[in-house]
């Protein structure tokens, strides 16, 4: 199991609020950023964790994609994992699922997991690397 050797309260103190939220996004998530939904679903993501490592899904960079239709606010994501043998494989998009579904006015949620491209480090956000002393 990964350790952290930095959380994110200690990163958040050391760079600021600002900083911090650029270094907490992932290089390659296609998402609709400017839907009024997207910060609360972001930040529904950010609670739900890999077992196994220390840090949120989200900067991890297992999620790739965030769809949400602009009239239903219906939400379609497609995710990985780190790998195909993850224990919680068959787990994780109903975890994904269930925390969209705390956002107050989400309309349905689907969930895919996809292989690829595959994942790697490189699509770690900033913030994950830092936590995880792989820089």
């Amino acid at each position: 199991m990964m350790q952290h050797v930095a959380d994110e309260e200690m990163l958040r103190n050391a760079m600021g609020d600002d900083e911090m939220e650029q270094m907490m996004q992932p290089p390659d998530i296609e998402a609709s950023r400017e839907h009024p939904l997207w910060p609360k679903i972001q930040a529904a993501l950010r609670e739900v964790y890999d077992p196994e490592i220390p840090v949120n899904i989200y900067e991890l960079g297992l999620i790739y994609k965030v769809d949400i239709a602009a009239e239903t606010n219906k939400i379609y994501v497609e995710m990985t994992l780190t790998s195909p043998a993850c224990p919680v494989a068959g787990e994780m998009p109903g975890m994904v699922e269930n925390a969209i579904r705390t956002v107050q006015d989400v309309g349905d949620v689907a969930v895919d997991i996809i292989w690829d491209p595959p994942w790697d480090p490189s699509k770690m956000a900033e913030t994950a690397k830092l936590q995880l002393n792989m820089f």
